[in-house]
C-alpha cells in the first residue's frame, strides 16, 4: 500500500524522468507526513551536499550531477536514515515522521537495496533484546545462534540479488548492512557474557570464534560514516586492547575498566599502528578521546595528558574543537557549581531557566525524546518507582530532538505531570552544556548547585550513593 502511494505522486514532482534520462544525474525526491523541520539535508560522508526545502505538500527534491556513488544520508531534523545512490538513479521515499524508519520505504531505481538496508537496520533493533539472551550461552552456542542468524539474512540478501539486478557495490552495501551488525554481537561476547554469568575471568575464546577478523577491511573508505561498521570497529579496537592489557601489560580485569588512562593510551597507539583511512583514524581518535573524558568527568593533569596525546594524533580540526568544549564543559559541571542557566519552555508556551526550576528543591533533571520510544516508555516507569523509593527528590523531565507539537501530544497522551515536564528547543545547546552523553544521563541539584551532573538514573540512587548526594555545602 505504502509503494503504491508513492508511485500516485510520481506526476507531482518536478520533470521526474526528464531529469532522470542523463546518465550523470541522480534525482532523489520524496514525501514527508507530519514534518518536524522545513527541510530535508543530503550528505555524503559528513559534507552536505545540498539542501531542500519541503513545498506546500511536504514533498521534496534533490537533481544531483555526477554524483559521487555510494552510502549517504538525509537528514530531516531530528531523525536521519541511509540511502544508497548511484549514477542515473531515480529513486522516491515516504515516511511519517511519528514512525520515522518503520514507515519509511524506497520507490524507483535502486529500492531494493534500500529497503533491504532498512528491513536490516529494524530487524536488528527487534532482535536486541533476543541477543542479550544469548549473552549466557557458552561460546560455542553462542557462536552458532549468532552465526544462524546472520546465514539466514544472507540467504534473503542472496534471493533479492537472484530476483534484482544489484551492482557489486549496491550488494556490499547490503552485505555490509549484515555482516557489521553480526561481527559485533561477537567482539561484544566476553564482556556480556562475563557480566550475565557472574564468572571472574573471560573466556578463552579459539581463532574460530573470530573467524570473521581473518578477512577484516579495517580501512573501508565507502564504509566509515556506516553506523555498524564505525560501531564495530569502536567494539574491535575496544577488545583488541582490553586482551591485550591483560595479557600483556600484566593489568588486572578488575582494573581494566573504560576511565583507565593507560587502557585508553594502549588503545590509541593501536588504532594509529593499525588504521590508515584518514577519516576513520580521526573518527575513533574522537571516539575514544571523548569516551575517555566522559567516563573520567573531571579536570586533572591525566586528563591534559590524554588530550595531548589526542591532539598530536588526530587531523581533524573540527574534531579538536570538539574536545576542547567538551573539556570545558565537564569542569564547568563539577559539584558544588551552579547548573548552567539554560533555558527551556513549558507545556503553555513560557520560557524558564534550569535554574528557576531547580531553586529551594532537590532535583533529578532526566532526559527523554521521542524518537527512542522504547527508552521513554521505560524511563516513565522508573521515574515513578523513583518517587516512591526517593520523594525527596523532584524529578524534572527535559525532551529533546522532539517536534513541540508531538512532544505535547505524548505529555498529554501518556498523562505526565505538565508542571515537571518541559521542552528543549535548542537541543545541540543543551547537549553541549549538560554534556548529554546518553538518556539515562541525570543530573542532580540542590538548589542551583550540582551535585553530581554525570549521574545515572538507573545506577546512581543505591542507598549509599544517595546518601552522599546531597552533601554538597
Amino acid at each position: 500500500m505504502r509503494r503504491i502511494l508513492l508511485f500516485l505522486i510520481i506526476g507531482s514532482f518536478y520533470a521526474c524522468d526528464e531529469k532522470s534520462n542523463s546518465s550523470q544525474s541522480t534525482y532523489f525526491a520524496g514525501e514527508i507526513v507530519n514534518p518536524t523541520s522545513n527541510y530535508v539535508v543530503l550528505y555524503k560522508n559528513d559534507i552536505v551536499l545540498d539542501s531542500a526545502k519541503l513545498d506546500e505538500s511536504n514533498r521534496f527534491s534533490f537533481t544531483i550531477e555526477n554524483i559521487d556513488e555510494g552510502l549517504h544520508h538525509f537528514d530531516h531534523s531530528p531523525e536521519l536514515q541511509y540511502i544508497f545512490l548511484e549514477k542515473g538513479d531515480s529513486i522516491l521515499v515516504r515516511l511519517n515522521t511519528v514512525a520515522f524508519d518503520e514507515s519509511l520505504v524506497f520507490s524507483g531505481s535502486n529500492e531494493d537495496v534500500n529497503n533491504f538496508m532498512i528491513e536490516m537496520f529494524l530487524n536488528y533493533e527487534d532482535e536486541e533484546h533476543l541477543i542479550y539472551s544469548y549473552y549466557k550461552l557458552a561460546p560455542e552456542d553462542f557462536s552458532n545462534k549468532i552465526d544462524s542468524l546472520r546465514s539466514q539474512k544472507i540467504n534473503e540478501l542472496n534471493s533479492l540479488s537472484d530476483g534484482e539486478e544489484l551492482s557489486d557495490n549496491a550488494f556490499a552495501m547490503a552485505k555490509a548492512s549484515i555482516d557489521y551488525n553480526s561481527y559485533l554481537y561477537k567482539e561484544k561476547y566476553p564482556f556480556y557474557h562475563k557480566k550475565k554469568t557472574g564468572e571472574d575471568t573471560f573466556h578463552d575464546l579459539d581463532s574460530k570464534f573470530y573467524a570473521y577478523r581473518d578477512n577484516l577491511n579495517v580501512n573501508n573508505a565507502d564504509l566509515v560514516y556506516f553506523r555498524p561498521y564505525y560501531d564495530f570497529m569502536i567494539n574491535h579496537f575496544g577488545n583488541l586492547s582490553y586482551m591485550a592489557c591483560m595479557k600483556q601489560c600484566g593489568m588486572d580485569a578488575h582494573l581494566a575498566n573504560k576511565n583507565h588512562l593507560h587502557l585508553n593510551r594502549h588503545k590509541m597507539v593501536l588504532i594509529d599502528s593499525i588504521v590508515l583511512e584518514q577519516d576513520l583514524r580521526d573518527n575513533l581518535f574522537r571516539n575514544v578521546t571523548m569516551d575517555y573524558l566522559l567516563k573520567v568527568h573531571e579536570s586533572s593533569k591525566d586528563c591534559d595528558s590524554f588530550i595531548a596525546d589526542f591532539e598530536k594524533l588526530s587531523k581533524n580540526q573540527h574534531h579538536k574543537d570538539e574536545i576542547t568544549n567538551l573539556y570545558f564543559g565537564i569542569k564547568n559541571l563539577q559539584a558544588k557549581k551552579e547548573i548552567p542557566d539554560l533555558l527551556v519552555e513549558n507545556s503553555v508556551g513560557e520560557e524558564t531557566s534550569l535554574k528557576e526550576i531547580a531553586k529551594d528543591k532537590n532535583t533529578v533533571f532526566y532526559f527523554w525524546t521521542a524518537t527512542q520510544k522504547r527508552h521513554f516508555r521505560n524511563v516513565s516507569k522508573h521515574i515513578k518507582k523513583l518517587r516512591k523509593s526517593h520523594p525527596e527528590y523532584t524529578y524534572v523531565g527535559i525532551n529533546l530532538k522532539t517536534s513541540k507539537p508531538q512532544w505535547l501530544a505524548m505529555v498529554h497522551e501518556h498523562q505526565l505531570d505538565t508542571l515537571n515536564q518541559y521542552w528543549g528547543n535548542d537541543f545541540e545547546h543543551i547537549q553541549q552544556s549538560l554534556i548529554v552523553d546518553g538518556l539515562n544521563k541525570c543530573v542532580i541539584t540542590e538548589d542551583t548547585l550540582i551535585v553530581d551532573a554525570f549521574a545515572n538514573l538507573y545506577y546512581s540512587f543505591s542507598p549509599n550513593k544517595t546518601k552522599k548526594a546531597l552533601v554538597v555545602k
